[in-house]
């Protein structure tokens, strides 16, 4: 759309020495609010003799505002809030600031703030994909990024994610996926919210830095700590000028938008955004170092509030413990109709979950719930050993002995005469159905039978003293040499 060059000419008159001073300001909110100002102002005086021109005198404001941002960056070496091209802003890290979640930071850049949470789950929380292209597989860490409109001065109706949430959580996470451990070593799903609660530029490379101390905070062994930065560029005639940590209006009024992530060792992710037809490699690569100098920079920061995970997980996560058994006793701890497992689930208040490998995660925040549910199991599952001592329980009383259970469901035969030292005249008075006593087990046959024995497991807990021969006693004297 064509401009009248008149109008155009009356705007900068009117406005231009006021964005000199707009452009000075530091803080955001009062840069927006004196330039919002200004164009109200603007519009005022030059409706009457331009009527219906709102949309043209915005447009001409804007682009003589881009033109001076651009023009005292490359030539005064000053950027809009008074950093050199390389400044960082200041930074502040908190840890632990919301005490029930598992782990949490509040990470501070500039006019930049996100919080970061971590909650930490079983496998039964873990998010299942479905591929069009592959086959069916779990996702064990998630990221998700909530960008309130409160967070930049607005007002909006919240809504589902957004193009924006959607992929600045996908970087973020992206970003953090190779510092985490694998399943097998730390076996639990863990969930990564990064809520921004103040944006001023590079909200996701804020949820990166938040979200690596979160993490840490949360007792996740990661195997690094990982930061972000976003710079920018201005570049024209043979003019070029690289930003790091960019503000909004840097990223709005500037060439390029270049997340970069890493450690320590080397980069994690990164996301090009270009206004401008190509960038020379030689200033990409520039782009590059400088990034890597300020991202490590920024871990510097990190590592005076924590430097490594917490050795210990929360109070409130979830214990774990995984273990495997025999596939074949899957069945036995299902129960018919489920019965078996619900029932250890309800009494002990763990939560169970049993993979066709033969592969049993246990989980409760309550960690004595945890190891019941897990020695129930262990019980019902154990594969019977010879010489092993069981506790049990009568079940049946016989004339040649009695039948007890000495491990959930299995059941074993103590004889009369291993029911006690000596001669057994009547069962009925030694043992009834119900009596709980140690036994030993001490042979399976072919068929599976097992033996068990009551005075072997007192013999082994109790052994009985043998008897002190006396000098001159029948034992201890010689018997007299054949003749």
């Amino acid at each position: 759309e064509e401009i009248d060059p008149l109008l155009v000419e009356k705007v900068h008159r009117a406005v231009d020495s006021q964005l000199d001073e707009i452009l000075s300001i530091v803080q955001k909110e009062q840069r927006e609010q004196r330039y919002d100002e200004l164009l109200k102002q603007t519009i005022e005086e030059l409706i009457e003799e331009f009527p219906e021109s709102e949309r043209q005198i915005s447009k001409v404001i804007g682009d003589l505002e881009k033109k001076k941002m651009r023009a005292k960056v490359l030539s005064q070496g000053v950027r809009v809030d008074g950093r050199g091209y390389d400044d960082i802003r200041e930074i502040t890290c908190e840890i632990g600031v919301l005490p029930r979640v598992h782990g949490s930071a509040l990470f501070t850049r500039g006019q930049t703030q996100a919080l970061a949470s971590v909650t930490l789950g079983t496998n039964l929380d873990s998010q299942i994909i479905d591929g069009i292209e592959q086959e069916e597989y779990r996702k064990y860490f998630m990221l998700h990024y909530n960008f309130p409109s409160f967070s930049v001065g607005e007002v909006g109706i919240p809504r589902g994610p957004g193009r924006r949430e959607i992929g600045h959580g996908h970087l973020a996470e992206r970003a953090l996926q190779p510092t985490i451990p694998d399943e097998e070593s730390f076996p639990y799903t863990i969930r990564l919210v990064s809520d921004i609660l103040e944006s001023n530029g590079s909200s996701s490379m804020a949820t990166v830095c938040g979200g690596s101390l979160a993490l840490m905070d949360a007792g996740v062994p990661v195997k690094k700590a990982v930061a972000g930065i976003a710079m920018g560029l201005v570049y024209e005639n043979e003019g070029v000028a690289i930003l790091s940590d960019i503000l909004g209006l840097e990223d709005h009024l500037g060439d390029m938008d270049f997340k970069v992530a890493g450690t320590r060792e080397g980069i994690t992710a990164f996301q090009l955004d270009s206004k401008i037809g190509g960038i020379p490699f030689e200033v990409l690569d520039r782009a590059l170092q400088q990034a890597c100098t300020g991202y490590n920079y920024i871990l510097d920061v990190m590592q005076k509030t924590i430097d490594k995970p917490r050795e210990e997980i929360s109070q409130y996560a979830p214990r774990i413990v995984t273990f495997k058994i025999n596939p074949d006793r899957i069945r036995d701890i299902i129960g018919p109709g489920g019965k078996t497992i619900r029932k250890i689930c309800e009494e002990t208040g763990a939560k169970i979950e049993v993979e066709d490998d033969g592969t049993v995660v246990v989980a409760s925040a309550d960690e004595k719930a945890c190891h019941e549910a897990t020695r129930r199991i262990q019980e019902i599952t154990a594969e019977p050993e010879i010489g092993k001592i069981y506790d049990s329980e009568v079940k049946t009383v016989t004339s040649f002995g009695v039948f007890v259970e000495f491990l959930p469901g299995r059941e074993g035969l103590v004889h009369i005469s291993e029911l006690q030292r000596g001669r057994v005249q009547d069962i009925d008075k030694v043992v009834k159905v119900g009596d709980r006593f140690k036994v030993k087990l001490i042979d399976i046959d072919k068929q599976n039978r097992v033996r068990l024995s009551k005075v072997a497991a007192m013999e082994e807990e109790n052994p009985r003293p043998r008897p002190n021969r006396r000098p001159g006693s029948f034992h201890a004297r010689k018997r007299p040499a054949n003749r």
